[in-house]
């Protein structure tokens, strides 16, 4: 499989991803009693409605470039919500970001359950190929599920911890507020390192002897 043949399965698996993440926002955030991303159009499949120029596009080429092929991640546009339209704002956001990183882990299940299945015919030419790309497939969804549970903005973890901060903290919420993309970025060239321990542990448990990466 070509390193070019790699890094657009990758890119797609990746869109379908966030996609379905941005979705799943969208969708608590409608049954919660938020219309915002309805009205907007966003609880759709539709790529061109999620798509982010930066987060979907080019920084996962940069990253795909820069680990020498082994590792791309990504972002689409989030999905608005406005926190007054719902019964409880504080206990609804930290809910709305949950259901991002848990739609990916779902993701990551059901295609790990699949591998497994179809892994004992992996000596098939056909089924060694499929074999490899479910195997993206799951480590790319709990890759997301785990970056997106770091507390930093716009993180989904960020939603969850501000959902669990007492109020005497508001200016810990102000300062990530104000500066989390920048630690975002930050994190992202020289922290990355420390979830992927996470990551690979989830997959393999995921995954187990089908596991590729």
């Amino acid at each position: 499989m070509s390193q070019v043949t790699v890094l657009i399965f990758q890119l797609l698996v990746l869109l379908f991803s966030v996609m379905i993440h941005e979705v799943s926002h969208g969708l608590a955030a409608f049954k919660l009693g938020d219309n915002t991303a309805k009205d907007q159009g966003r609880l759709t499949l539709n790529p061109m409605k999620h798509l982010d120029p930066f987060g979907s596009i080019v920084l996962p080429i940069m990253l795909f470039v820069i680990s020498g092929g082994s590792f791309v991640l990504g972002w689409a546009k989030p999905v608005p919500y406005n926190p007054f339209n719902l019964k409880n704002p504080k206990l609804g956001s930290g809910i709305i970001g949950a259901v991002g990183p848990l739609s990916n882990l779902i993701v990551a299940i059901v295609f790990g359950i699949i591998l497994r299945l179809i892994f004992p015919l992996i000596s098939i030419p056909v089924f060694s190929s499929l074999i490899i790309l479910l195997n993206f497939v799951v480590y790319i969804n709990v890759l997301l599920a785990i970056f997106n549970l770091v507390p930093l903005p716009p993180l989904d973890g960020s939603g969850i911890l501000f959902a669990l901060l007492p109020n005497k903290f508001h200016k810990v919420q102000e300062f990530l507020m104000q500066y989390g993309f920048w630690l975002l970025i930050i994190f992202i060239f020289f922290g990355f390192q420390f979830i992927l321990p996470v990551i690979g542990s989830v997959y393999h448990l995921l995954t187990g002897p089908a596991g590729l990466f």
